[in-house]
């Protein structure tokens, strides 16, 4: 392959932002806010992703995800690097993604909140049900389907949901 240019870096990009969220196939991992950089030293290609929260299960099938998409397009030589700082934030999601969250039944995270005092019962939250809207809803767990999300029931659907908790 000739030498890569900046057409082939925002092609690169382009590539990148389409690849699902491994846990949560509606969004990508542009949209969760986790791929953070791309870099071309050499026609090397770095990408740096910043994992949701340090230990998170997903951040090895991102890697994998990541290599084998650009060596499908062609790109061999390629180093994914996780980033530590900044620490990654609910606030990086889109707002097209918490649309998309919302829409496949999981509570996106309010705006600007960390649930740390959850974990205290410091602060009870109202989170919306992500079905009917309604704000008569009860944590039932703090941990959901994945760690970076609580288990909560809808007292008015009656239908239990996952809420994407904020860090």
């Amino acid at each position: 392959m000739e030498g890569l240019t900046q057409s082939s870096k925002d092609e690169i990009w382009k590539i990148l932002a389409e690849i699902p969220d491994p846990e949560i196939p509606v969004i990508t991992i542009e949209e969760l806010g986790v791929l953070r950089d791309l870099q071309i030293n050499n026609n090397k290609i770095i990408v740096t992703i910043t994992p949701t929260y340090t230990g998170c299960p997903a951040m090895k099938l991102f890697e994998d995800e990541i290599k084998n998409t650009l060596l499908q397009k062609g790109y061999s030589d390629v180093f994914v690097k996780l980033s530590y700082t900044p620490a990654w934030t609910t606030d990086w999601i889109t707002d097209e993604a918490k649309e998309k969250l919302k829409n496949f039944g999981i509570a996106p995270p309010v705006k600007g909140t960390e649930d740390k005092g959850l974990l205290f019962s410091l602060n009870k939250k109202n989170i919306p049900c992500p079905r009917c809207n309604s704000l008569n809803t009860t944590l039932k767990n703090q941990f959901g389907s994945t760690a970076c999300k609580a288990l909560y029931f809808c007292d008015d659907c009656l239908e239990p949901f996952d809420y994407f908790k904020c860090f």
